[in-house]
């Protein structure tokens, strides 16, 4: 009963062999490839392109933060809060969404003249990418020199070991930091007479609390409300937004 079976497998694997013998062997598929460019310094050349795109979208938000009008904008934000003595409203979210709403306001005029003349053109192929990169770190090269005190940008020159130069042949990099410095020099002048008013109500509670034998009372209890109400009536927000706006002139 066995042999007829064992006869049958045999049989089968010999046709089956025969079937596999019988057809083409495929060929290897070649392997992937991927060529930047048509030589290769080309290929190099289109690399480091690459790179250094990744590298400018990497470093994107410090742009943003630094050599823009952000800096000023949240940390003034921050002062009025701190100063009214609400440490929860508004949230962080609030405040950097904030700022970064007034940021767009205040710099499209930049970002316009950067899209007219760089970027379009440079997309038009109708300029080199160095050319658009010259051309599109002008108009923020010329906003934050005008924000910048003349003293931070010579103490940087000193620094950078540069005699004395001219504003337009600044280098960018002497500029960067001297615009973050004054931003922040500017930023807490602003908080500085932002908290008077508030120091004013506190000073006011604390005497009248202290005249009153109130000695355990906290004088924050007190005058938070007052703040808040002094706040609301001179229109604070509108007060602080229309001053730092205001303040770049732009």
């Amino acid at each position: 009963m066995r042999r007829p079976l064992w006869i049958a497998l045999i049989l089968g694997l010999w046709l089956a062999g025969s079937a596999c013998a019988q057809q083409p062997v495929p060929t290897a598929a070649p392997a992937l490839s991927i060529n930047l460019g048509g030589s290769e310094q080309g290929s190099v050349a289109t690399a480091i392109q690459i790179v250094a795109m990744m590298t400018l979208l990497t470093l994107a938000p410090s742009i943003l933060m630094l050599m823009t009008s952000f800096t000023r904008i949240v940390i003034v934000l921050g002062f009025v809060r701190s100063a009214i003595g609400v440490q929860g409203a508004p949230s962080n979210q609030i405040l950097v969404g904030m700022s970064l709403f007034l940021t767009f306001f205040i710099m499209a005029p930049i970002g316009k003249r950067i899209h007219d003349d760089a970027i379009q053109p440079y997309m038009a192929k109708a300029i080199t990418t160095e050319v658009a990169l010259e051309r599109a770190s002008a108009p923020l090269r010329s906003f934050m020199v005008k924000q910048t005190r003349a003293g931070e940008i010579d103490f940087f020159l000193g620094l950078s070991g540069r005699g004395p130069t001219k504003v337009e042949e600044v280098p960018i990099n002497v500029i960067a930091p001297a615009f973050v410095v004054s931003e922040l020099r500017t930023a807490f002048q602003m908080g500085f007479l932002v908290f008077i008013p508030f120091l004013i109500i506190d000073f006011l509670v604390a005497s009248t609390l202290m005249s009153m034998g109130m000695m355990m009372m906290p004088p924050v209890m007190i005058s938070l409300p007052f703040k808040l109400l002094l706040f609301v009536l001179v229109d604070g927000w509108h007060l602080v937004v229309r001053s730092l706006v205001e303040s770049f002139g732009v």
